[in-house]
């Protein structure tokens, strides 16, 4: 349920290194019911590729994002130049709950919200308004649950070892969506990665300590001539 805004930090200043930064919107709300899969995301983001002509990118990405990313990597490798995971689904992820989350609780929605950093005040209003308007939305929950559900069901570990292609995996150790074992689990099963550990940071390293993450990302990449 992140939005565009997750990225604002690196969106705004990691241009200044020097790299085109292009970040395209998943379709999850707009298409189709049986289309809302890892696998048909990962398509379009190479659709997306091809229509701007770019040749081999380095493709960066949070939670469902990070999957999408690795499973565009294992389909299509000779455009994918790089990765980059940060508390990235593929393996686990714990879910907002045993239940789906209820809807007209703003209460529970936002403490869920919280949950996920590692300070809650990175859970802004405008955050979980966002959070909240998603899970009160009925198409839009049919939309999380079909991707979710996607996600849980494209399970990667067979599939990492064959994805020999530079990968950054940056994580928070106080993850409690995608715990920090799985950040170990990525890193054994990918034959081209190397693990970067922030502390105090929970699911989302590029909000909580987003200088740190470009800093990372960048001097990551030269040591890789990327």
């Amino acid at each position: 349920m992140g939005g565009l805004g997750n990225f604002k930090e690196f969106l705004e200043n990691f241009p200044k290194y020097g790299y085109q930064v292009f970040m395209p919107e998943l379709p999850i709300y707009n298409s189709k019911l049986l289309d809302t899969n890892v696998k048909y995301f990962a398509k379009y983001i190479n659709k997306f590729i091809n229509s701007l002509k770019l040749n081999k990118v380095i493709l960066v990405g949070n939670s469902l994002g990070g999957h999408i990313a690795l499973v565009h990597a294992n389909m299509f490798p000779s455009e994918t130049k790089a990765i980059v995971l940060t508390g990235s689904s593929g393996l686990y992820e714990n879910s907002m709950g045993d239940t789906y989350p209820r809807r007209g609780d703003y209460e529970f929605i936002k403490k869920k919200t919280q949950d996920v950093f590692y300070l809650p005040e990175i859970a802004t209003k405008e955050v979980v308004d966002e959070v909240f308007e998603s899970v009160n939305n009925r198409k839009k929950v049919l939309k999380i649950l079909a991707v979710a559900k996607s996600a849980i069901r494209h399970n990667m570990s067979k599939d990492l070892p064959k994805i020999n292609i530079p990968t950054a995996i940056i994580w928070g150790k106080d993850d409690k969506v995608t715990p920090p074992n799985v950040a170990t689990e990525f890193d054994k099963l990918l034959p081209n990665s190397k693990l970067f550990w922030f502390d105090k940071c929970g699911h989302a390293p590029m909000m909580e300590h987003p200088k740190k993450f470009n800093k990372t990302v960048y001097n990551w990449l030269k040591d890789n001539n990327l």
